[in-house]
């Protein structure tokens, strides 16, 4: 008898052993982060667990998205946009997350040669007004006047942007000085997210927000590597825009910065909102920059900066990084470092 109840017990824990091993692929989504929509693929042994990790990742990028705002209040939250309205007045007390994305604002400014510059808020803004302005009214959209531009551009120096990392504070000299840290917000903010999820155990899916892809592991169905597909900037007549290409990869982040996002049309002609410091005009040399990099927000600042970047400056930029990249020129035509080639499906067929 002892020896049956033996055998009775066993099965039991070897059929839980089993469930327990298994994963299945899941998939959640939300839309009320960095103004776009966000979904996380991934491999958990239930819904719970999966949902566990969504819980995270979402309480961080809304966090981050606070912290980040530059357009809103939040009760209690003391964020970019209180610096900015205290401009010229006072130093603002921060929490670390804009003090940490601050400093890396700063470095990419130098990196980039100050192609990328979280101090243009005050020219952005102006295109944001325009662009707003023609979204809601497309027969009367316009652009915005040079001289109004160039005048914004007189108070758009990072060295007026004073961090007092001992008082957790930021203060900025220019009293018409704004930031804007749209070029670097999202992908640190993805990837912060995606650190927090894999220390509370999200082993194997991605993240996906508007062009930022993180990805961590492998996919738990036999595969080595993720497929992230990489949208193409061409609209089709039906108004889709299918994927010019795809990526594997794993333990990595796809970044893409494009033409095709946040647009308005003014006499026929689209323009959109990532802004060149030199003409304070749409960036035009390309019509997509993605970035391959293992951090997100690196990425994010290297898309930015090689899409607005000539080729030569862009390529030299990504390498110092040790990243990789492919550009897709005015006439469609490609150019891809050889990293980005070997993980590419294009010359795989």
């Amino acid at each position: 008898m002892r020896k049956k109840r033996l055998i009775i017990i066993i099965i039991p824990l070897f059929v839980l052993f089993l469930l327990l091993g298994k994963h299945s692929r899941y998939t959640a989504e939300f839309y009320d982060v960095f103004d776009t929509h966000t979904v996380v693929v991934g491999y958990a042994r239930s819904q719970r667990e999966f949902q566990k990790y969504v819980d995270v990742i979402h309480s961080e990028m809304l966090y981050l998205h606070r912290q980040f705002d530059i357009y809103n209040d939040y009760v209690g939250v003391s964020n970019l946009k209180t610096v900015n309205d205290s401009a010229g007045v006072a130093p603002v007390a921060v929490e670390q997350p804009v003090l940490e994305l601050l400093k890396l604002a700063a470095a990419a400014y130098r990196q980039t040669g100050g192609t990328v510059n979280a101090a243009m808020g005050s020219v952005l803004c102006i295109w944001h007004e325009y662009r707003e302005r023609g979204l809601e009214d497309g027969p009367r959209a316009a652009l915005p006047p040079m001289q109004l531009l160039e005048e914004a551009r007189l108070h758009t120096s990072m060295e007026d942007v004073v961090l007092d990392e001992a008082a957790s504070t930021v203060f900025l000299r220019d009293p018409r000085l704004r930031l804007d840290v749209g070029a670097i917000a999202k992908g640190y903010a993805v990837q912060k997210a995606m650190d927090k999820a894999a220390a509370a155990g999200f082993s194997s899916g991605f993240i996906s927000a508007g062009g930022n892809v993180s990805v961590t592991g492998k996919p738990k169905d036999g595969r080595d590597l993720w497929r992230v597909g990489i949208q193409s900037p061409v609209v089709t007549e039906d108004g889709s825009q299918p994927y010019f290409d795809s990526v594997s990869v794993t333990d990595l982040a796809v970044v893409t910065s494009g033409d095709y996002q946040r647009f308005y049309v003014v006499d026929g002609l689209a323009y959109h909102h990532i802004i060149d410091p030199e003409t304070l005009m749409p960036a035009d040399r390309f019509k997509a920059v993605t970035v391959l990099h293992p951090d997100s927000g690196i990425a994010d600042m290297l898309s930015t900066a090689a899409f607005i970047l000539s080729y030569e400056q862009g390529i030299a930029l990504v390498e110092r990084y040790g990243a990789n990249a492919v550009w897709i020129l005015r006439d469609d035509t490609l150019r891809m470092t050889a990293g980005y080639e070997a993980v590419s499906a294009i010359n795989r067929g």
